[in-house]
């Protein structure tokens, strides 16, 4: 483990703390929360009806992954319309209402925004891919063939294959990140720069609390369209895109001008709205930290540090803070173990050991963590990842790499809801993804029944950092400790709390140092016995000034 290291805590401007720093925010996937009209799949009105139980863990609020107009190629994440709420998830009269709800109990609502690409069903896309001359015609990444007829560059898409479709009305090459039907906005270009933050506006004068910028790293590349280098170090490689350093096809320094753009837009419906970009790759450290530098950028940031370890060990925790110093004007980070685009985190880490045992020791740890925290759904039951046979799978990238990686299905399938209902109190119709027996076991129903269950504890950690300055906003301190035993120290004021956690598998010695109190403890029936059992979390209190 790495020698003590002290995270400072940011300095903040005014006497009230801002909502957002140090919130715990919930994770909603629309499509597969709850199902109201019968499709299986899950919808706005799902989601209103089941707000009392986000509520009732003592969030902050909800993250909203996409609900907009979509063909659905990457489930809602190829958008065709901003402005618009695709039919399968209901109408803009359903989202007012659950904004409305959201709020009166006191719920922020954050939703999210794909500003570096759209579906190429858009009728931005369809009026820029019929001539070069068009209004539209520069909204998009289009470049000529080399001599040859080869793609532009050698940039390579995530999901497989070159970052480049050939347009016959153009007789050019268009751009793709992602899918071929995920075009690349020129947003560069100032006119889609302005359309993109009238969207913002649009979602901001219907009461959202802010955004989730999806793929942020993504929305600008090199205009000359320089080759990426290859990757030279060996390593398992599942696709094309891992085979290169993505220097050129994103992370362009001019994103950072649009971003100021970004917040002053949401600056001027006041000071408690909340940006918070999604950052991966191999400059997601260095890129996180430019987007939220400075007090006209975002507010926050989050990567992919635990979303893509296969293993908790303490090395991986030191990293986290060690990227968030504390100095003066630096961003505000996020952390997550689980979402839509992971493999779901008691899979990973558990390595065979108690799954309900471990999802209760990560939450207790994430909680812990400085910075802002997401839920995401289901974590709060432990959910394990789901198992999707090959012929139910949806997902592009799961039925690419399939069997090579879990995939991004399993994470995304139903919520349970109920134990014995036909398909888990999620929909009275074959769901898009199918429940996983387990899951049933762990329905909310169930669990609400049982004081032990993994859902009651969920409540009470969230209580305990919003209880506790010293966990929501407090400095960390991490501590030099054996290698499975995990350490910090986290200090607001007066109150002092010391974390400790055995991330291994087998028992570790350590004994409560003199002066402190247990204030929560999971899988730890006596922590002065001088063993801490593995999978062991304890938060004390107090301590020597």
């Amino acid at each position: 483990m790495s020698p003590a290291l002290s995270i400072l805590p940011r300095s903040h401007a005014g006497p009230a703390l801002e909502w957002w720093r140090g919130a715990v925010i919930y994770q909603v996937y629309p499509r597969s929360f709850a199902d109201t009209n019968g499709d299986g799949i899950g919808d706005l009105p799902g989601i209103t009806a089941h707000l009392d139980h986000i509520a009732s863990l003592g969030v902050d609020g909800i993250w909203l992954s996409p609900f907009f107009t979509s063909p659905m190629k990457d489930f809602g994440y190829d958008v065709a319309d901003y402005l618009g709420v695709d039919p399968i998830f209901g109408t803009l009269a359903d989202f007012d209402r659950l904004v409305d709800k959201a709020h009166a109990l006191g719920l922020k609502v954050i939703i999210d925004q794909v500003y570096s690409h759209t579906s190429d069903a858009h009728a931005w896309f369809q009026e820029s891919r019929q001539d070069r001359t068009n209004p539209k015609a520069d909204w998009y990444v289009w470049a000529d063939a080399k001599p040859e007829g080869s793609p532009p560059s050698n940039w390579q898409s995530v999901f497989g294959g070159p970052a480049w479709t050939w347009d016959a009305r153009r007789h050019q090459y268009y751009m793709h990140n992602f899918l071929r039907e995920q075009p690349q906005l020129n947003v560069r270009n100032s006119e889609v720069q302005e359309a993109l933050l009238a969207v913002a506006r649009f979602w901001l004068d219907r009461g959202v609390d802010g955004f989730r910028c999806d793929a942020l790293n993504f929305s600008m590349h090199d205009p000359a369209l320089t080759d990426n280098p290859p990757v030279l170090t060996p390593g398992k490689r599942t696709r094309p895109f891992d085979f290169q350093h993505h220097d050129h096809n994103q992370s362009h320094p001019d994103i950072l001008a649009f971003l100021t753009r970004l917040r002053a837009v949401a600056d001027s419906y006041g000071d408690d709205r909340f940006l918070v970009a999604e950052v991966g790759g191999e400059k997601a450290n260095e890129e996180m930290k430019l987007y939220t530098e400075g007090a006209d950028r975002l507010h926050s940031a989050y990567g992919f540090l635990y979303l893509y370890a296969d293993r908790l060990t303490t090395d991986l925790v030191d990293r986290g803070p060690a990227m968030w110093p504390g100095v003066e004007g630096e961003g505000w980070p996020s952390w997550t173990f689980s979402n839509h685009d992971a493999p779901r985190a008691v899979s990973r880490w558990a390595e065979g050991r108690d799954p309900k045992a471990f999802a209760e020791m990560a939450l207790l740890l994430l909680v812990c963590l400085r910075g802002n925290v997401f839920v995401y759904q289901g974590e709060e039951l432990g959910l394990p990842q789901a198992e999707v046979p090959f012929e139910r799978l949806v997902d592009p990238e799961a039925i690419t790499n399939w069997p090579e990686t879990l995939g991004r299905d399993g994470a995304r399938t139903p919520m349970p809801w109920k134990a014995d209902n036909g398909f888990a109190g999620f929909s009275q119709a074959e769901p898009w993804l199918p429940v996983d027996p387990r899951h049933r076991a762990l329905a909310v129903e169930v669990q609400e029944r049982d004081p032990s269950s993994t859902l009651h504890l969920a409540r009470r950690l969230i209580a305990l950092r919003k209880t506790h300055p010293a966990l929501r906003t407090g400095s960390m301190t991490l501590l030099d400790a054996p290698d499975a035993l995990l350490l910090f120290h986290r200090t607001e004021g007066d109150e002092r709390l010391l974390c400790v956690f055995n991330l291994g598998h087998d028992p570790v010695d350590w004994t409560p140092p003199a002066g402190w109190s247990v204030v929560e403890a999971v899988n730890c029936a006596d922590s002065s016995s001088g063993t801490l059992t593995p999978m062991a979390g304890v938060i004390l209190s107090g301590g020597p000034g």
